[in-house]
């Protein structure tokens, strides 16, 4: 006869493998047969990555980390180089802008979005029970949405989101959420939360708004039993002490390279100056279109910037970035305010598409962040664990994007997040509806 073995604490946190082998084999099928890795070869193939795949194709052909537009301008620092370097490593492999390794990065960015399917499911059953879990990590492995990222875009979002999602599971862990026994906090999870903070510094930098208040977050949580909260506190504060320098060991190469190379302290990205000035200019009208520096190489701006040299030219256009918010400030709040409701109402597009495949992707959009937020303010008003750490997400993160540039895409990081949200609000109005759906407790057992 064979004993049954009562499951540990944490089995229930543990997603079922049928999440993570549907999301990740779903995506590919789709790269293979919707042929997206056969990327438009226009402009010298300027849309494989954009100023990202231009680094990655210099650093592969050997010329080192520079050159983000057209031709040989130097070194750069215009973004970080953690999703740049690991698609040079793929054009060294597999050729610069070849289709096979459009095809590979795509299936790595869709690996990254299948990792992060577990990450949602413990999030919603820490959060809300089981049965949250289970739809929350279903949508984030079936919601084209979110596929899109994965299967079409060669950027960072699959990975950088990947990052934020693990250290919010993290950060659940370290506080004890959703766990009847809060344990003491252990070196090794500071570790992790400061090297994965520092992985994020290199791949999505705006996402490091999060990280004191994540910290406090995990600090403020309640004492192991039976310990003093004053140790608590004080051993915690030690140990976000190691975590800081763990998350600046991860930076220092990246700082390090751009003190030696620009002879300047450039700790993350180094283009804010050259994004708000056309950002703030009236030429633009709030709308993120055009590359910021023409990739036109007999273009008079792309020849300042490859005579001025990145960093002399950004601090060129980041003074006339200034110079115009300040002699028109009613016109640098009205861009701001379109660009909130762009952000969560979604950017409208004006060309590329059937018009009605854009009113159902402007649709869902302005969906998916109405039922987020909705599930969000539902998620305050019932106390659940982990909403006071999601509101802080909802409002700083979108921030800086509304002084600069929208886009869908970079709504990507809080989609793990309004997933847990959005089966949150649909779990709270089904009772009130007066209707179930027929085998749900079969199939998705209540928390």
């Amino acid at each position: 006869m064979s004993q049954i073995v009562p499951s540990t604490s944490d089995d229930r946190f543990r997603a079922p493998r049928a999440i993570f082998w549907t999301a990740f084999l779903v995506r590919v099928a789709y790269i293979a047969l919707a042929h997206t890795y056969r990327i438009t070869p226009f402009n010298n193939h300027f849309e494989f990555g954009w100023e990202t795949g231009r680094v990655a194709a210099s650093v592969a052909a050997g010329h080192g980390y520079s050159s983000p537009f057209s031709g040989n301008t130097g070194p750069t620092a215009w973004m970080v180089p953690g999703f740049t370097l690991l698609l040079a490593g793929v054009f060294k492999l597999f050729g610069i802008y070849s289709a096979l390794s459009a095809f590979v990065i795509q299936t790595v960015n869709s690996f990254f979005q299948a990792l992060t399917a577990p990450m949602v499911y413990e999030m919603g059953v820490r959060v809300a029970g089981r049965r949250n879990g289970l739809w929350a990590a279903w949508l984030w492995a079936l919601y084209p949405g979110i596929m899109q990222y994965g299967v079409k875009w060669v950027w960072e979002m699959s990975l950088s989101t990947m990052f934020f999602a693990a250290l919010l599971v993290l950060g659940m862990r370290m506080r004890g959420t959703g766990s009847e026994i809060v344990t003491r906090q252990r070196v090794r999870d500071w570790l992790l939360f400061g090297l994965l903070w520092g992985a994020i510094s290199m791949t999505n930098p705006t996402l490091l708004l999060m990280a004191p208040v994540q910290g406090i977050w995990v600090l403020t949580g309640p004492s192991p039993e039976g310990g003093a909260p004053k140790n608590h506190l004080l051993r915690g504060l030690a140990l976000a002490l190691l975590s800081v320098i763990s998350c600046a060991a991860v930076a220092a190469p990246w700082v390090v390279r751009n003190e030696r190379v620009f002879h300047a302290f450039i700790p993350t990205r180094g283009n804010f100056g050259a994004e708000a000035a056309l950002a703030w200019s009236p030429e633009y009208g709030g709308f993120p279109w055009g590359a910021t520096v023409p990739t036109f190489e007999a273009a008079t701006e792309h020849q300042l910037y490859a005579r001025m040299g990145e960093l002399a030219y950004v601090r060129m256009r980041g003074q006339i970035a200034n110079q115009s918010a300040r002699q028109n400030p009613a016109y640098f709040w009205k861009i701001v305010a379109l660009r909130i409701y762009m952000f969560w109402a979604s950017v409208p597009h004006t060309a590329g598409g059937h018009p009605a495949a854009e009113n159902f992707r402007e649709f869902a959009h302005c969906f998916g962040s109405i039922c987020g937020i909705l599930g969000l303010i539902l998620a305050l008003r019932h106390r659940l664990p982990a909403a006071g750490l999601f509101a802080w997400a909802v409002v700083l993160l979108p921030a800086i994007y509304y002084l600069i540039t929208v886009g869908s895409r970079f709504r990507n990081p809080l989609e793990p997040i309004f997933a847990v949200l959005t089966v949150y609000l649909f779990q709270q109005a089904q009772p009130r509806l007066g209707f179930t759906i027929p085998g749900l407790r079969k199939f998705w057992p209540a928390s």
